[in-house]
């Protein structure tokens, strides 16, 4: 009976903030919608802040915008990193996309604000917002980003249209409350299709173990292709999603480790084993269970923020380890591909006799002026364990004067060791004020998992 009655009030109290959010917006809404009308253009309008890591935060902020265009209302979308005091100060009205990085860490697109403004205090009585919290529930600190930035602009005095809403891993059924929502503001019901691109077959054309008596789990290089029609676009940089026949409700994702010009999607997967000896859901699908032939669903994904685009022509340092060498390949081969030689990698993996993966490649690269500089470290080869980061302080002067030269770093793979450590090495290096001056500027991207 406490736990009806408990349920009966949460449900009460949410119904009250919808109600309050209608009662507030329904008469502003009616005078936008005669300024639309009249072709007055609003002169507030609304601001739909992001932070994405991987371009999903991205999508739903745009697919929130187009929600609010419906009802003539005026938007500004905008990463969360370029939100500073007065955008917030001079608006009355926000709604926040907020993923959650590693465990409970700002993306790098929300990494200034989250360091900027939410370790101050900011007068925000005039604003009423709406927090999107994205996030992934294996992690203790489930969508914690999303909720540390709810937490914060409600003890400056914020006040929220509606309660957090909070997604785990991009289900559809979480995202359901976020549409309510944004169709009682918007006064319509006819919102925009949210619906992802469909997944379409494509065969798994070639499968081979890149890492043949490694110590470490096997490394699959995959190949796929459409099952029909032509091959489609895609930029270096970009993901895939796979759905794994066991969990058809959770797709995975990968890097992309080729450019459409090989014909294929190529992927790398590491195959992971649980301690009690079964394997991951989509890697042991993947690497070990799906035969040469099948058929996997599949389907593009873009990651803006991972993409050369503006970095296309600049020097560029790449840095990864293990499997993220998928990404840094797809990168390479689009480099290639355009002519551009000045490309710096630096790479770690185990052992180098069984974990250099593509070495020959990287070797004819070498050899053709291509890949102007490799760096390699082998954890397991020598008696100290030697990692990637460890590969940047004797390389100090070589990375100053590439930076000094225009330089734009990349970096892809493990969050947990290589990614903290590659930035650590960095801001001792550079200067913690150059590098969030390059993440800033778009020079310095992570792909980390």
């Amino acid at each position: 009976m406490i736990l009806t009655n408990d349920t009966t009030r949460l449900a009460l109290t949410a119904a009250c903030f919808a109600a309050y959010g209608i009662t507030c917006f329904l008469p502003w809404l009616r005078l936008r919608r005669k300024r639309a009308a009249a072709g007055v253009a609003d002169p507030a309008g609304w601001i739909v802040a992001y932070a994405s890591q991987t371009g999903n935060g991205e999508e739903l902020a745009q697919q929130t915008a187009a929600t609010l265009r419906l009802a003539g209302i005026g938007v500004r979308v905008m990463e969360l990193g370029d939100v500073n005091a007065a955008t917030l100060q001079g608006a009355e009205r926000a709604l926040f996309i907020a993923s959650t990085y590693g465990e409970g860490d700002a993306p790098d697109g929300g990494a200034a604000f989250a360091g900027k403004l939410m370790t101050r205090s900011l007068p925000l009585a005039q604003l009423h917002y709406g927090v999107l919290a994205l996030g992934d529930s294996s992690y203790a600190h489930f969508c914690g980003f999303g909720r540390a930035l709810d937490r914060w602009l409600a003890a400056q005095g914020a006040q929220p249209l509606f309660p957090r809403v909070d997604v785990d891993r991009g289900a559809t059924a979480d995202l359901a409350p976020w549409r309510q929502h944004l169709s009682h503001l918007a006064g319509t019901s006819d919102a925009p299709d949210w619906e992802a691109p469909a997944f379409t077959p494509w065969r798994l054309a070639q499968r081979r173990v890149l890492n043949p008596g490694s110590a470490g789990a096997p490394v699959c290089h995959l190949e796929l292709e459409p099952a029909a029609g032509p091959l489609p676009p895609w930029q270096s940089g970009d993901l895939v999603q796979v759905v794994p026949p066991r969990q058809p409700d959770q797709p995975r994702e990968f890097s992309i480790a080729s450019v459409p010009g090989d014909g294929r999607v190529h992927l790398l997967v590491r195959l992971h084993r649980h301690d009690d000896g079964s394997t991951g859901v989509a890697s042991g699908w993947l690497c070990e269970e799906a035969e040469v032939g099948a058929l996997v669903p599949l389907r593009l994904r873009q990651h803006r923020r991972f993409r050369l685009e503006g970095n296309a022509s600049r020097p560029l340092i790449l840095i990864g380890n293990g499997s993220g060498i998928a990404g840094l390949r797809g990168h390479l081969r689009a480099r290639i591909a355009a002519g551009q030689e000045r490309n710096w990698l630096l790479f770690g993996e185990r052992q180098r006799a069984h974990d250099l993966h593509y070495g020959d490649e990287l070797a004819a690269w070498q050899a053709q002026g291509m890949l102007e500089r490799l760096d390699l470290a082998f954890s397991r080869d020598g008696a100290e364990r030697l990692y990637v980061q460890d590969l940047l302080p004797p390389a100090a002067a070589t990375l100053r004067a590439w930076i000094a030269d225009g330089a734009a770093i990349y970096v892809c793979g493990s969050l947990e060791g290589m990614a903290g450590g590659v930035d650590r090495a960095l801001r001792d290096l550079l200067g913690t004020a150059t590098v969030d001056a390059l993440a800033a500027e778009g020079r310095y991207r992570r792909d980390v998992y």
